[in-house]
């Protein structure tokens, strides 16, 4: 049962570890989260998906990575006063503030898409272009059951669509140009330009 698997969860130290691809709990469609914990057990667990995407650190962490098979994630992008400002105009990155995104679902608004190099927590070391929709519309539920219905641009959109992704079983491998599958240290060695242009002709895929 989902309550007790957080249980075990909360009584571990923090941060808690992050699921690596080739676990099942990745690639399963999570269920439905219907108030199956007690409100102390969803505030513990929200507080310790917080700690572990920021230790990691990450924008975004879905239950599963967690090895929980629920429909639950938490996003949160920060400022960078280290990214290049053209880097941060032509990728559309700006700061998203925190927030519990229980039951997402996201669907593309108008034909638009933007190709970017993308990793995931659950993916460690790795990169690859993934192509989006540039805008989405998501709809949810937060950790006291509101409705959320909000327009997300740029890489809040990526951000999103990522996490959401994880809830149907889907890595962002799935949906890469996997010519474009780099290390990390590769992406900031060759790839670090403001789009992935220079490393679609290098490697041979195309863009949208």
């Amino acid at each position: 049962m989902l309550a007790d698997l957080v249980d075990e969860l909360l009584a571990q130290p923090l941060p808690w570890p992050i699921v690596q691809a080739g676990d099942p709990v990745l690639r399963t469609a999570a269920a439905p989260y219907e108030g199956q914990l007690g409100d102390a057990a969803l505030a513990g667990l929200i507080e310790g998906m917080k700690e572990t995407m920021h230790a990691a650190p990450g924008v975004g962490l879905a239950a599963p990575q967690i090895g929980l098979p629920v429909r639950l994630a938490v996003v949160e992008d920060y400022e960078r006063p280290n990214t290049p400002p053209e880097v941060l105009a032509v990728r559309g990155i700006g700061p998203l503030p925190f927030r519990v995104l229980v039951n997402p679902r996201y669907t593309a608004l108008g034909s638009e898409r933007v190709a970017f190099f993308e990793g995931c927590l659950s993916v460690n070391g790795w990169q690859a272009v993934v192509a989006r929709p540039l805008r989405v519309r998501l709809e949810a539920q937060d950790e006291t059951g509101a409705a959320v219905d909000e327009e997300f641009a740029g890489w809040p959109a990526r951000i999103v669509q990522h996490e959401t992704d994880h809830l149907g079983g889907v890595l962002y491998l799935d949906r890469a140009e996997l010519r474009s599958l780099s290390t990390h240290q590769s992406v900031a060695q060759r790839w670090a330009q403001p789009t992935p242009v220079d490393a679609a002709k290098e490697l041979g895929f195309d863009l949208p």
